[in-house]
């Protein structure tokens, strides 16, 4: 089968990441997940269900913060397929506490899995893209990035920085027909909010006008979106998928 687009999503075992990866692949697409545990049961599964879909599906064990394995496996992704089109720069992670509390340690691990990454992953994915003269990188953000969040600096503060990532980005890839937006999602039902206390949960839906939790889906749809002929003249914007939570 001719692969025509290559589709490259860090952190795609599960959640958001999971529902990103499916709703871009078809039968002409090759979708490659990054994962950090070779024993990854969420990677097996949608490794699976992407195979079903997709022309061709790869689950691929690397940080993404990682620049050797980046570099290495970006470039290894170009040569087999002849092409990378999107990257979509979901991994993450949060590390909560207040600030007073908050270690040395969390704040780096935090501010290298979500920021860092996202910058390593799009600098070798751009030498790739700018190649063909054709590229699409999109960057999760998150909500907090605007209104902050009591125990979450280092996340807050991650996902800040990544929207001056994608804006500079933007500016520096535009001539080479490349574009770079972000997608913030506000409460979004994952494993990674389902473990917060419910009155976090409830506080979050108080105040979102839509009256409940998005899903993995919503964000997959935002992110389709800008990856798609569609979003061709957009580039350096947030598209926020928050239920009116922040406006």
């Amino acid at each position: 089968m001719t692969i025509k687009k290559v589709v490259l999503i860090t952190g795609g075992a599960r959640g958001i990441g999971r529902a990103v990866a499916l709703r871009l692949a078809e039968p002409e697409t090759a979708v490659i997940i990054t994962h950090r545990d070779p024993a990854s049961a969420g990677a097996a599964e949608t490794l699976a269900l992407l195979k079903d879909r997709a022309g061709a599906a790869e689950a691929q064990v690397w940080a993404a913060e990682d620049a050797k394995a980046a570099a290495e496996n970006i470039e290894a992704a170009a040569d087999r397929f002849g092409r990378l089109d999107v990257l979509v720069n979901n991994a993450g992670l949060a590390r909560d506490n207040l600030s007073v509390r908050l270690s040395d340690e969390d704040w780096r691990e935090v501010l290298s899995a979500n920021l860092f990454s996202a910058f390593n992953c799009a600098r070798f994915a751009a030498r790739v893209m700018m190649r063909r003269r054709w590229g699409r990188i999109i960057n999760l953000s998150s909500v907090v990035a605007y209104t902050g969040n009591v125990g979450q600096a280092n996340y807050s503060a991650s996902k800040a920085g990544l929207l001056g990532l994608t804006r500079t980005l933007a500016l520096e890839l535009a001539p080479r027909n490349i574009t770079v937006n972000a997608v913030a999602p506000g409460w979004i039902e994952t494993d990674m909010t389902a473990g917060l206390p419910e009155k976090v949960r409830a506080a979050f839906l108080e105040r979102t006008p839509l009256g409940r939790p998005g899903t993995a889906e919503d964000v997959a749809g935002a992110v389709a979106f800008l990856a798609s002929e569609g979003a061709a003249y957009i580039t350096g914007q947030t598209l926020h998928v928050n239920g009116g939570l922040y406006m």
